[in-house]
C-alpha cells in the first residue's frame, strides 16, 4: 500500500511500515510541511497514496469525502504518546491493511481497534 505521513506522525513508525511492506512517504521528506489540509489531500490523491495522519479534521467526512481518496487512517492517541503508544496505532494500522481495503474509507485508530466509516448510500461520492 502507498502512505504518506503526516508531519504530525512519528517518523519512526515509518521503518516499522516499510518493513510490512508498504511503500511511504512523508509530509516532511516531500518538502510539505505546513501545506494546507486541503492541498495536502489532494496531493495525496493524485500520488494514489493513503493520508496518516494525527489531524482530527480529516476525520470530517463532509470536508473530506472518504470515497473521494485512496484511504484515511486517523490515528488518535493520548495526550504525550510514548513510542510504545504509536507502536501500538502502527501495528494496528498494518494488521488491518493486510485484512481490508482502506481506499474510500476513513479509518480511525485508537486503543487497538479500527473504527471504519464510508460512504453510506445518499452520501456524496
Amino acid at each position: 500500500m502507498k502512505l504518506k505521513l503526516d508531519e504530525n506522525v512519528d517518523v519512526r513508525i515509518a521503518t516499522l511500515l516499510r518493513l510490512a511492506g508498504h511503500d511511504v512517504a512523508t509530509v516532511p521528506g516531500q518538502g510539505l510541511s505546513s501545506t494546507p489540509d486541503a492541498e495536502l489531500i489532494e496531493i495525496c490523491r493524485s500520488e494514489g497514496r493513503c493520508l496518516v495522519t494525527c489531524d482530527r479534521g480529516f476525520g470530517n467526512r463532509i470536508r473530506f469525502p472518504p470515497s473521494h481518496y485512496p484511504g484515511i487512517a486517523l490515528i488518535r492517541l493520548p495526550p504525550r504518546p510514548s513510542f510504545e503508544d504509536w507502536r501500538e496505532a502502527v501495528e494496528t494500522l498494518i494488521r488491518g491493511l493486510d485484512e481490508a481495503e482502506i481506499e474510500g474509507k476513513l479509518w480511525i485508530i485508537q486503543g487497538g481497534s479500527i473504527y471504519e466509516y464510508q460512504a453510506t448510500e445518499g452520501e456524496d461520492n
